[in-house]
């Protein structure tokens, strides 16, 4: 008797775990493409090795240069995607939260150092978001200025910079032990751990590579890179997942 109320309730609970997932997957996904498209459409390069000449109502403007502060002008239009990007970071640890909790019992090692690592890249970019979003932007609008080149997004060797190589990276490393636990034999399965794979490795071996070549001008190269990978990865992840966590829910009885 007990042994059948514990299948019961178990499988209940994975019933939700993959109806959690699925949802979570689509959201991870509409996150990612809100946040890629709003970059590319209302965040040009402004300064570093990527600034081209730029034109604002007609008028050709210089390449933001030190100390990055003559910026208030671009405020919020060009740091809208952060929100995405911020909801992405949070919801890509429940995503890896719902993939360990429905990971077979040998990969459940892998799953776990995936949320470690995802859990590491939410806090680093929900640290880097937020301050961006609740100190740089007002203290732009007020002329308060003192303090803020090291913060600034447009500081191509900043702080700010900085901390989204580090989380991109760790999300990149996380993608690598999701794709451990995807040892199924059927095209789906294959399918995500391919590209979790190539997003691991493009994420990794992108920042040994450009730091090889740019050395102390890395500057924000890898952060373009990383950023990009990460988010066409959990676009296209994302939407394999969700047909994934769909066809799991319906193999458990209910």
């Amino acid at each position: 008797m007990k042994q059948a109320i514990f299948v019961e309730v178990s499988d209940s609970i994975r019933q939700n775990v993959y109806r959690l997932g699925f949802w979570v997957s689509i959201l991870t996904s509409v996150a990612a493409v809100a946040a890629l498209g709003i970059a590319i459409t209302t965040a040009p390069a402004r300064s570093g090795p990527n600034c081209p000449p730029l034109v604002d109502m007609g008028v050709l403007q210089s390449c933001v240069t030190y100390p990055y502060t003559d910026v208030a002008a671009y405020v919020p239009i060009e740091y809208i995607w952060m929100y995405p990007a911020f909801l992405l970071a949070l919801l890509f640890v429940v995503l890896v939260i719902c993939i360990h909790y429905t990971a077979p019992v040998d990969t459940k090692v892998a799953s776990q150092i995936a949320l470690s690592f995802a859990s590491i890249s939410a806090t680093v970019h929900a640290i880097n978001y937020f301050i961006q979003l609740t100190v740089i932007q007002p203290s732009l609008l007020k002329g308060e200025l003192e303090g803020l080149s090291l913060f600034s997004q447009y500081n191509p060797h900043g702080i700010f910079i900085a901390l989204e190589d580090l989380g991109y990276l760790l999300m990149g490393i996380a993608f690598l032990f999701i794709a451990l636990v995807f040892v199924g034999r059927d095209k789906l399965e294959r399918a995500i751990r391919f590209i979790l794979i190539i997003g691991s490795i493009l994420a990794v071996g992108g920042l040994i590579l450009l730091a090889l070549l740019y050395g102390s001008d890395l500057e924000y190269r890898y952060e373009v890179l990383s950023l990009t990978t990460d988010w066409i990865i959990l676009i296209v992840t994302g939407i394999l997942l969700s047909v994934f966590f769909k066809r799991a829910g319906h193999s458990v009885q209910p």
